[in-house]
């Protein structure tokens, strides 16, 4: 069984790997929608996998980190593609959620990026 938790941050970045020409190496924003997903078997007595509570617990201080932030600025986010943010946010997701089975980073509505952890 797999559940998830959606947040929102508002956030401002650049690519700075990009040529000078292309749209995304100007800085520019996005309401970036991200899902946080965790999957393992249903619990006995509650009959869920884990408390959406946690995973909003889990994700505070990363929302404090990220919205309203030049995303660039944010270490280890100097390339802050979705990729790049997936990542970064499972890396410190992952330790005080050992149920993570996914991260969703969604930069419009219809492009996104789905992290599964290294293969």
């Amino acid at each position: 069984m797999e559940i998830f938790k959606v947040f929102t941050i508002e956030a401002a970045h650049r690519l700075p790997n990009l040529p000078a020409e292309h749209k995304c190496s100007r800085l520019h924003g996005h309401s970036f929608r991200i899902e946080v997903h965790v999957a393992g078997p249903v619990q006995s007595p509650e009959d869920w996998v884990q408390d959406f509570a946690d995973l909003s617990t889990a994700f505070k201080p990363l929302f404090e980190q990220l919205d309203h932030r030049y995303l660039n600025e944010v270490e280890g986010l100097e390339n802050p593609t979705s990729e790049n943010l997936a990542k970064w946010l499972w890396a410190r997701l992952k330790p005080g959620l050992p149920l993570l089975s996914r991260v969703v980073v969604q930069e419009t509505c219809t492009a996104g990026c789905i992290y599964r952890g290294e293969a």
